[in-house]
């Protein structure tokens, strides 16, 4: 008889990243859609590591285009983030945490998925804007904002 062979069989693994506050929220909002599989969370604050239990939990500094440094180490520490976990799926809410989350994601082969924060109402967020060319999907949760070549609007988190 012939050798057989077990092939394990793994769910994907999700990178959900987010900055603390709104954008967390609206993150955490889109978990359950997640359930059961393999979720792998980014935030900028270490004690939201139980909101996600038993889910891992990698945190990173946050920056913005205001600290240049910070936002070289910021893309440093996301980068060894998404090498570690290769993950199938990059998701973010935003903000540059998110930003450089699809980036390398996309660098890695992952799909990606940018939800603009509702507190962008009037315009896509700096982030936002520029993942767009990153981006698998890229959302609005505001209908006017919505355009042909996107973002899409397919509902709103909040």
């Amino acid at each position: 008889m012939g050798q057989q062979t077990s092939m394990k069989i793994t769910s994907p693994i999700i990178l959900m990243v987010a900055s603390h506050g709104g954008h967390w929220v609206q993150m955490r909002r889109l978990a359950p859609a997640f359930e059961g599989l393999s979720v792998h969370y980014v935030s900028t604050n270490p004690e939201v590591a139980g909101e996600v239990a038993p889910a891992p939990l990698s945190t990173v500094k946050d920056a913005n285009l205001n600290r240049k440094f910070a936002l070289l180490r910021l893309a440093w520490d996301v980068f060894w983030v998404v090498a570690r976990t290769r993950p199938q799926v990059v998701i973010s809410t935003g903000a540059a945490p998110g930003f450089f989350a699809v980036l390398f994601g996309k660098v890695f082969g992952a799909r990606t998925i940018w939800v603009d924060s509702l507190a962008n109402a009037e315009c896509m967020s700096v982030s936002g804007a520029k993942a767009k060319r990153f981006t698998d999907l890229w959302l609005t949760q505001w209908p006017h904002l919505a355009r042909e070549d996107g973002p899409s609007y397919k509902g709103a988190v909040l």
